[in-house]
């Protein structure tokens, strides 16, 4: 019998008898075709699953939006920032040394820290208005602001702020007549700035270029009432579980529960500390996690608790034995 011609081919050599790849039935093959198929049904296959079940895409907050949506409420924390009593304006490290800010137990982590973004809370109201142009009142209430001394300037802040506070729906209109300096025309120029638009890019340039440092426009943001609201109307604060909670009918990050569980009891949900000492008690637990094996009656649970040989039966019927 004639062998192949491939197989006398291959056999011809060192007296291999394998047969020679030729000798099998090929086709052409498109890679390029199979790639760009593929491909689609990758693209339609994560556009359709990505629309359907990935998270909402929630427009961001603009200082625009807020003196839109609450001037009165931008007024109050303008007036608050000159007056020295926002939330930032004492919050302490790492924008100022006005508080010694949170401890663990004689621990004070915070002041630790020290001072390494710098904010001065008047800064966030004196340096928009210093940009603007066009607007005699408002230049030269800056101006009557500087000239006067930081007791005479904290005064007329802080007695407009409670003013605020007391007149019906916070309305500057309907605050009580009194001396207020220049801070009613001050905080009324930084809402005419921010429904232009022109607040947002001023707060986010960080002296360059490109201007992408955004902690003074969220600072300012933030130590008023609006951004809270927004954030505790789609459930999203600290007591609505908020860091693992998503915008919408959207359950988040499930991984972080064990983290927000200690928000919402006693006494972290009542303590001003709360972050230090969450923080602590995960690092605690994390050591505690990591050290099982070397613990005496704890490295022995699995032992007395063999839920593993109910997970492995099947290895401990057919390997282990009994």
């Amino acid at each position: 019998m004639t062998a192949p011609a491939g197989t006398r081919h291959a056999a011809g050599r060192r007296g291999d008898t394998t047969a020679d790849s030729h000798d099998f039935p090929t086709r052409s093959y498109d890679l390029v075709k199979e790639f760009v198929i593929a491909l689609v049904v990758v693209l339609v296959l994560g556009g359709g699953l990505a629309a359907i079940f990935s998270s909402p895409d929630e427009k961001s907050i603009t200082m625009s939006d807020w003196a839109k949506a609450a001037p009165n409420d931008l007024i109050a924390t303008a007036a608050g920032e000159l007056a020295g009593t926002t939330t930032s304006a004492g919050y302490g490290a790492p924008y100022n040394t006005n508080s010694d800010g949170q401890k663990l137990g004689p621990l004070s982590l915070q002041k630790w820290g020290g001072v390494r973004i710098p904010v001065d809370s008047a800064g966030l109201v004196l340096r928009p208005l210093a940009g603007v142009s066009g607007d005699p009142t408002l230049t030269s209430a800056v101006a009557a602001w500087k000239a006067a001394t930081p007791t005479q300037s904290t005064k007329w802040a802080t007695d407009y702020v409670n003013a605020l506070a007391k007149a019906p729906d916070g309305d500057p209109a309907k605050v009580a007549k009194a001396d207020y300096g220049p801070v009613p025309a001050m905080s009324a120029g930084l809402l005419t700035l921010a429904q232009t638009g022109g607040l947002e890019g001023i707060l986010t340039s960080s002296g360059n270029f490109y201007g992408g440092d955004q902690t003074q426009s969220i600072l300012l943001l933030a130590d008023g009432s609006y951004l809270e609201a927004q954030a505790r109307a789609r459930n999203l604060g600290g007591d609505q579980w908020g860091m693992m909670n998503e915008t919408g009918n959207y359950p988040g990050q499930p991984w972080m529960w064990l983290y927000t569980f200690w928000y919402q009891v006693p006494p972290f949900s009542t303590s001003d500390n709360a972050d230090a000492q969450v923080w602590g008690l995960m690092m605690l637990l994390t050591l505690i996690l990591a050290l099982v094996p070397f613990i005496p009656g704890l490295r022995s649970i699995p032992r007395w608790i063999p839920i593993h040989r109910l997970v492995w039966r099947n290895y401990y019927r057919s390997v282990a034995g009994p």
